[in-house]
């Protein structure tokens, strides 16, 4: 893979090396979390502990696992402004309990790993369609 700069949906944009294992910007980190629940200044510790942030931040780079996460809010997030049109319901459904997925919250389970990502788009992808969700 040839480094490139991506950006989805003006939210995130990173850095991605040769190699995976160098991971992604911590930069792009900070403006996608501060995105989401942008009254939420805490919410990036959920995905990197607030020690580890700060040397992440000071490195600009964050590890493969860390950037797997970031990578997996990126695309749901833009799942949910395509389903949802308008980010403060986008909002609304990622921080809401859903039945769906056992009242727990969307971005939690997308956060948790890629099976919760998918789940989490196959609800969005029913709602987008129409089938019930």
């Amino acid at each position: 893979m040839t480094p490139r700069s991506l950006s989805i949906n003006h939210l995130i944009s990173w850095r991605i090396d040769r190699s995976r294992s160098a991971g992604r910007s911590a930069n792009g980190s900070t403006r996608q979390t501060n995105r989401l629940p942008p009254s939420d200044t805490q919410f990036k510790y959920r995905l990197v502990p607030r020690a580890t942030y700060e040397r992440r931040k000071r490195a600009k780079i964050l590890s493969p696992e860390e950037g797997t996460r970031l990578a997996r809010i990126a695309r749901v997030w833009s799942s949910a402004l395509e389903v949802w049109r308008d980010p403060n319901e986008a909002r609304d459904f990622l921080f809401r309990a859903h039945p769906m997925i056992e009242d727990r919250l969307p971005i939690d389970v997308v956060i948790q790993s890629e099976f919760g990502a998918e789940m989490v788009l196959d609800i969005l992808s029913a709602l987008k369609y129409g089938s019930a969700a």
